[in-house]
């Protein structure tokens, strides 16, 4: 018996986009391309395997889910798994491999992953969430835009932390039916409490997922109080442009979160990659933190600062069970693992926080 998970997610991302335009009109235009940016995600003419990602995630067992917990660093759906249940939901959740952003839990209990599935994803997103996360302003009641969200851990971790809405967007068609894997287990978890009644349908979902680039969205919308935007900006052709577009969808006084690849420098230092940096073809510009500070202000930022700057280790990012292809140890120079492949800095990098 298949399942209606992304039916009810898009219905419940369209319900509450309908009550945001009520207060902010500007949402009715998202609203206007809601069914394209939808329709082309699921098109075999736009992604051939979007059809098998959609079966996968709908032959999904129907689980009795016994607590979810969006604050533990492993995102944990406690639930009971028989045999059956576990062989059949592990197939279908590797049919959706490669799994980079995570980590998360399918069953058993938090501390308990021997009776559960876990996702043990390439990279370890809870080391960074706990580098970000003591700098962040409240994001309790607040409205947050994760941008290249991947397969929407971060966002799942921003409404364990209160948010009162959380939308992803990323254009990926994998990451899209990997988050709305989760959100199968994860059911109305995340959905508004009773307290929340006077403003919010009773059960509406707090989490939910755009697959788009953030240039796709309406321009200066202003809809959110905290943008996100971790391990994007190094693969925009045109930073500024990122940047302003980041500010563009951000309330007066809103709090950008930026974290991207950055190098040793002062504030005239820009890494410029001929061809590859580690291996990666879509790598544009690496800018020391200065520098970045600088960007940040031209575009219009204000009490723009560094909250964090962290070398990529291979035990952060790795490959596993769930990512079987290379990963950053295959792409460090084997003699210098200060030094890529191609001899440039390996990665580093930093957070920054800024206010429009």
């Amino acid at each position: 018996m298949l399942n209606d998970t992304i039916i009810n997610a898009e219905r419940e991302l369209y319900l509450t986009l309908l009550e945001l335009a009520q207060q902010q009109p500007i949402a009715y235009e998202w609203l206007k391309q809601l069914p394209t940016w939808l329709g082309d995600i699921k098109d075999k003419a736009n992604y051939a395997h979007a059809p098998a990602y959609q079966a996968s995630v709908a032959r999904l067992p129907n689980l009795t889910v016994n607590n979810v917990d969006l604050n533990s660093d492993t995102l944990t759906i406690e639930a009971s798994l028989n045999e059956s249940e576990r062989k059949q939901a592990m197939a279908l959740l590797k049919q959706l491999m490669p799994w980079r952003k995570g980590p998360f839990q399918i069953g058993g209990q938090i501390g308990d992953d021997e009776s559960g599935i876990k996702i043990d994803t390439e990279w370890h997103s809870d080391w960074k969430w706990q580098r970000v996360a003591p700098h962040l302003g409240e994001l309790k009641g607040r409205r947050v835009l994760d941008v290249g969200g991947g397969s929407g851990y971060h966002g799942w971790r921003m409404a364990g932390a209160g948010a009162d809405t959380v939308i992803i967007i990323d254009p990926s068609c994998l990451f899209y039916h990997q988050f709305m894997a989760i959100r199968h287990f994860v059911g109305a978890a995340d959905a508004h409490t009773q307290a929340h009644a006077h403003t919010h349908d009773r059960g509406r979902y707090r989490t939910h997922y755009i697959p788009v680039p953030l240039e796709a969205l309406p321009a200066h919308s202003q809809l959110f109080d905290t943008v996100f935007s971790m391990g994007v900006l190094y693969h925009r052709q045109s930073p500024f442009e990122h940047l302003q577009q980041l500010r563009g969808q951000l309330v007066k006084g809103g709090e950008l979160v930026l974290e991207t690849l950055v190098v040793e420098g002062d504030a005239n230092t820009v890494l410029v990659p001929h061809d590859r940096y580690a291996q990666m073809n879509n790598v544009y510009f690496l800018p020391s933190v200065a520098a970045l500070i600088g960007w940040l202000e031209k575009a219009g930022f204000s009490d723009v600062r560094c909250v964090d700057v962290a070398v990529t280790s291979t035990e952060e990012q790795r490959k596993t069970e769930w990512m079987t292809y290379h990963s950053l140890a295959d792409f460090l120079d084997p003699n210098d693992s200060t030094k890529t492949m191609e001899g440039y800095p390996a990665p580093m990098r930093a957070t920054l926080i800024a206010k429009r």
